[in-house]
């Protein structure tokens, strides 16, 4: 498999998570906008540098009445009139198409400077009208029309499965949790920093974690979030003279050096019919793993030092875990016992806290990975900063399984 062209992350910005734009009465594309300036001013770039704009979102016709989102970057600034836009939806996986069609783009030459932007605003409704809009990012008719909150009943099933082929035990779920809540609690932007979590209330049964749907439990759940973030890709030209520009080297910028990207067959029993024989609940979501460092160079998981992944509920994260190869499959549990996947071990995974710490605008979540990966690698993220950070590697999931894309962001 060839080595991936070089496309640089520049850097980019992230809003804060925790807060309710629907309360502050803004709209979407604020948002949008503080989260593009912002990733401008961190960078040092002027607007009329960029070439063409990316905008991952899953349901802003739904959540907010708007479809048509590419155009509104336009909004953001008037030097963007003109300027060439696209919007990508791949339900959770959205952020991280816009990413990889503005990647080819760069490869290609058309362009040599790209914004990319995840947004989604998820608090415009209540959360029973809000999960039966997520079951359209599976097969709606199938799997979630009529059914209360559809995706954690699912995700649920992913844990069933792994219950049969190889034991699952609910202690192992609580400590991706537990470890998740305690991450988010030193990254500046997640929407959990605040809150009480520790291992015994994910262990739980009462009041205080209810259950939401087979054996997934609050404590086991993404968040509900309104956010946006950005990054910025380059060509090695741009790249060369932006590094020139702001007194770094060009070997030192974070790029690109892998990904990966499947799509299997939508129902999730079809996934788990398809898989019946193979030693990986989603091979799938493997391929795209083992796609991504293969491009990167890298022999396995042992060349990675970190993981941004997602956990949209525990049992996802819980899946990726032996899908990384960071076990032998059906052996996940061994790395949380381990302690391989916390914040000091071998391989952090979600130091940023995840989608359960941090929070999951949908639409946003891919490119959020990647900018967290880039912190990583350029050494700047902060409290929860991997030491000798040099290749961190994604997992983006859309559906139940459905859309996996993967990216290594390395030096």
């Amino acid at each position: 498999m060839a080595q991936v062209p070089e496309v640089y992350v520049l850097g980019g910005y992230q809003t804060d998570f925790a807060r309710n734009w629907s309360k502050e009465k803004k709209h979407f594309v604020a948002m949008m906008r503080e989260a593009v300036l912002g990733a401008l001013e961190k960078t040092q770039i002027e607007p009329s540098e960029i070439e063409v704009a990316h905008t991952g979102n899953f349901a802003g016709e739904l959540y907010s009445k708007q479809g048509h989102m590419g155009a509104f970057f336009l909004e953001i600034d008037p030097v963007f009139s003109g300027l060439p836009t696209s919007r990508h939806e791949a339900a959770c996986a959205s952020g991280s198409i816009a990413l990889l069609a503005a990647g080819a783009e760069i490869e290609a030459k058309r362009y040599d400077l790209a914004c990319v932007v995840g947004v989604e605003q998820m608090k415009t409704v209540g959360a029973g009208e809000g999960g039966d809009f997520l079951g359209t990012a599976a097969w709606y008719e199938l799997e979630a029309q009529g059914v209360e909150f559809p995706f954690p009943k699912l995700f649920g099933k992913l844990g069933d499965e792994y219950d049969k082929r190889y034991g699952l035990k609910d202690e192992h779920l609580a400590g991706i949790s537990t470890i998740n809540y305690a991450n988010a609690k030193l990254n500046p932007n997640a929407q959990t920093r605040t809150w009480y979590m520790n291992y015994d209330h994910a262990m739980s049964r009462d009041e205080f974690n209810g259950n939401i749907g087979g054996r997934i439990n609050i404590s086991d759940c993404s968040q509900v979030t309104d956010g946006a973030a950005a990054v910025l890709l380059a060509s090695p030209e741009y790249a060369k003279k932006w590094a020139e520009r702001v007194g770094v080297s060009l070997e030192s910028i974070p790029r690109i050096k892998g990904w990966g990207h499947h799509t299997a067959r939508i129902r999730f029993e079809d996934k788990i019919a398809e898989s019946a024989n193979h030693e990986y609940v989603l091979p799938h979501v493997r391929a795209t793993v083992t796609d991504a460092q293969k491009r990167a160079g890298i022999t396995d998981s042992d060349g990675i030092d970190g993981i941004e992944t997602h956990d949209c509920f525990t049992t996802s994260e819980y899946m990726a875990i032996d899908h990384f190869g960071l076990t032998a499959p059906g052996e996940s549990w061994k790395a949380v016992e381990e302690g391989v996947i916390a914040l000091g071990g071998k391989t952090p995974i979600n130091p940023s806290g995840g989608l359960i710490g941090a929070g999951h605008p949908v639409g946003a979540t891919g490119v959020r990975q990647v900018l967290d990966s880039h912190k990583q690698v350029a050494g700047e993220a902060g409290s929860y900063q991997i030491n000798g950070a040099k290749n961190i590697q994604t997992l983006n999931i859309g559906g139940s399984g459905t859309t996996s894309v993967s990216f290594v962001i390395g030096t």
